[in-house]
């Protein structure tokens, strides 16, 4: 069969042509002819067609099969032509030069890899947890690892509000178009009512901005950029010690330097107020300092009004930029007024703070990924200007954002008998995980336990912070396949009324 080359091939094999073996014609021969069957074996190997060319001379081709380079052995043409239009789908065309037989030059076709250098990443700790909970043949198996609110029969739920919501707006028949930068106004205007409450005096002065965003972490990585380019006062980001792990790699990556302030105390497994209290007193005035507003992650240990109060206090006197992290408003207490008092408090103290909000625990809309992120700026000016400049911060990150989840969260705020619905089905999966924990304390207490495990209970939204040592998780994985992360952090709701009673078994047969 007859092959041409394009002129791209044909400049390529001139090239090669050019190199001289020993007793043999320079190969420059036009490109055009027809592969003899000798050759055709490899032809198929290198998964192309071999075009040749008008010369009696003995050419060894060899391809590499190693890293992505196909070996073809040495081919000895005798026919009026010879080509390589097979070795332009490898990555290098190794021509004979000086002798025939092994390799002795190599001509580029593509670089063989950019990323040689690129090393393999750590595995994400909590994906290691869910794969080998996969292939863990145990009937019991639990994983309190995953992230994502479970039914009791540790079933992913999606709420009947928001079926609803998803009917009423297929019912429509509305249009995919792209949403504006700052996202769906409706969701905004909403977003920021649920945070604040609809009466709070910055919503009516109109001295705040919010914008949607890619859920909680898109919202705090346009916050922490917001930050890189404009908090020019300080480059530091003070954490709660331990946070949520994707707070560092969040912050850091926008070029903030990552600091921290005691929180967890791990003698008692609960708030280390005095020592939060004494770090937050020395942190350089202007930093930027995160909170979390409700349910922890990953302690489940939150501040007490009282204790809010007089950080709130301390905090204003230090002059800190406050960035609050809202990702469970309702599902940490079952009140979504009670989960905001925090954000609402400092607000009300004075504090301009900066809040990021998600909706994928409390509406469970994880995979539509509806977050937001507000600014409380000093006035209706600078608020426009905040806006301004977070919208083009946006642009070249993401463009705008989703529609579907943001229609279907807005759909739910604002309409009385999906929200009242939603307030009713959001407080029965915080009271599934607050039953679930006093489930466990009280089987690790049939069990015969005799540790303190109060703090099980005193911790609020879906995760504890169980005090279990490396070498007990190691047993409760190996032994009972009961899977968490090595720090001792369990998803409550993963626990159901079917396995709590075995979870207890298995901690207390690791802990005795």
């Amino acid at each position: 069969m007859t092959l041409r080359l394009a002129n791209a091939e044909n400049r390529l094999f001139n090239r090669l042509m050019q190199i001289p073996a020993p007793s043999s014609p320079l190969l420059r021969a036009p490109v055009c002819g027809v592969a003899p069957p000798a050759l055709r074996g490899g032809e198929r190997a290198c998964g192309g067609g071999v075009v040749v060319a008008p010369v009696s001379v003995a050419v060894p081709l060899v391809a590499l099969f190693r890293s992505s380079v196909v070996r073809l052995s040495s081919f000895c043409l005798q026919s009026s032509s010879v080509a390589v239009m097979a070795l332009l789908k490898s990555s290098k065309i190794i021509p004979a030069i000086g002798s025939y037989g092994p390799v002795l030059g190599v001509l580029p076709l593509r670089a063989s890899s950019w990323w040689s250098e690129v090393q393999m990443g750590p595995p994400d700790p909590i994906l290691g947890v869910t794969e080998a909970f996969r292939r863990d043949t145990n009937p019991k198996k639990m994983n309190l690892g995953v992230g994502a609110y479970r039914d009791d029969q540790g079933k992913p739920y999606v709420l009947n509000c928001v079926r609803k919501a998803e009917a009423q707006i297929a019912a429509k028949k509305m249009d995919k178009e792209y949403l504006p930068i700052g996202g769906l106004g409706d969701f905004t205007k909403a977003c920021a009512q649920l945070a604040l409450g609809p009466d709070n005096e910055v919503l009516k002065s109109g001295r705040s901005v919010t914008v949607q965003t890619i859920s909680g972490t898109g919202s705090l990585r346009v916050g922490a950029n917001f930050l890189a380019r404009f908090h020019n006062a300080a480059r530091d980001v003070y954490l709660p010690k331990p946070s949520w792990g994707n707070h560092t790699p969040i912050f850091r990556d926008a070029g903030m330097q990552l600091k921290a302030y005691a929180y967890y105390d791990p003698k008692t497994c609960g708030f280390d107020f005095n020592g939060a209290l004494d770090d937050i007193s020395k942190i350089p005035e202007k930093s930027v300092i995160l909170l979390h507003a409700c349910a922890h992650n990953p302690t489940g240990v939150d501040p007490r009004p009282e204790q809010w109060k007089e950080m709130a206090s301390v905090i204003k006197k230090r002059n800190l930029l406050v960035f609050f992290d809202m990702a469970y408003q309702g599902f940490a207490s079952g009140d979504i007024d009670r989960d905001a008092w925090a954000v609402r408090h400092f607000i009300e103290q004075g504090h301009n703070v900066v809040l990021s909000q998600s909706f994928a625990k409390n509406m469970g809309l994880y995979g539509e990924r509806v977050g937001g992120f507000t600014v409380v700026c000093k006035d209706t000016e600078e608020a426009k200007r905040v806006e301004s400049q977070l919208k083009i911060l946006i642009r070249p990150m993401y463009s705008n954002p989703p529609m579907n989840g943001a229609r279907i969260a807005s759909t739910i705020l604002a309409t009385p008998e999906l929200y009242k619905e939603w307030l009713v089905e959001v407080k029965s999966m915080a009271d599934r995980i607050i039953k679930m924990r006093e489930m466990l304390v009280s089987n690790l207490k049939k069990e015969g336990s005799t540790h303190n495990w109060q703090h099980v209970t005193d911790q609020i939204g879906m995760f504890c912070f169980t005090g279990l040592k490396p070498e007990q998780v190691e047993c409760l994985i190996n032994e009972y396949s009961v899977y968490m992360t090595k720090d001792g952090r369990i998803s409550m709701a993963g626990v159901t009324s079917g396995n709590v009673a075995y979870l207890a078994h298995a901690i207390h047969a690791a802990t005795k």
